[in-house]
């Protein structure tokens, strides 16, 4: 599973507990056997922290990766897309679970990464939520397929596979096609946009019967 699914899914501990329990084996063994072994144990050891690493590695790969026929656009202006955007529709996940009111803000760090402010507002907890986090580019800044972290040097994709020419809305998927999200400029956006939003994410095999659709104030 991907570790950035996993992050938000609470359930990270699941490397850290493998790692600790092969670890704690592997002290456990050393006890038992005697020296002339003690180079067996060791060769062990490294077995079981390079599988642990190179699953770290597979998963951070997967968690930047493509969905199946989903392709980001192309031409794509970075300083076009900074600034606010209202979230108008997404599909249901744990760290934007009960929010309303959600926007997210992008701008441009020192060093060339982009610095991401999403907000929202929990009915239930009555009160605003908001999370920081780091967006670069996969490849070419010319391609809309970033990845985004929340969370240490784990990375999400964020895939913009449609944008409007004026920037006024943006479709964009995460890594697979359980995450799903209809950004735009203004809270209320045109119905053809949603209609087009609709269409075109059904096409491409997304759940779009799932969608969660985001309530914004009037006046936004």
């Amino acid at each position: 599973m991907c570790l950035y699914e996993i992050r938000h899914d609470q359930n990270l501990q699941y490397l850290s507990i493998v790692y600790s329990k092969r670890t704690s084996n592997t002290l456990f063994a050393d006890k038992l056997f005697d020296s002339e072994l003690l180079g067996v144990t060791a060769m062990l050891s490294n077995i079981v922290k390079t599988g642990v690493l190179l699953l770290i590695t597979i998963a951070l790969t997967s968690c930047t990766s493509l969905p199946k026929g989903v392709t980001p656009v192309e031409n794509f202006d970075l300083d076009q897309y900074l600034g606010k955007w209202y979230e108008i529709a997404r599909l249901d996940h744990r760290f934007e679970r009960g929010l309303s009111e959600v926007s997210a803000e992008y701008s441009l760090l020192d060093n060339g990464d982009v610095r991401v402010l999403n907000s929202g507002y929990s009915q239930s907890k009555q009160e605003s939520n908001t999370a920081e986090g780091t967006a670069k580019f996969v490849e070419s800044s010319s391609t809309g397929h970033l990845k985004v972290s929340f969370f240490g040097p784990f990375y999400g994709s964020y895939v913009v596979f449609e944008l409007d020419d004026d920037y006024e809305y943006a479709f964009v998927s995460g890594f697979n096609k359980k995450y799903l999200w209809l950004l735009a400029r203004s809270s209320k956006p045109d119905p053809k946009v949603i209609d087009l939003f609709k269409v075109r994410a059904s096409e491409l095999g997304f759940p779009v019967e799932e969608l969660i659709w985001v309530e914004h104030k009037q006046s936004q």
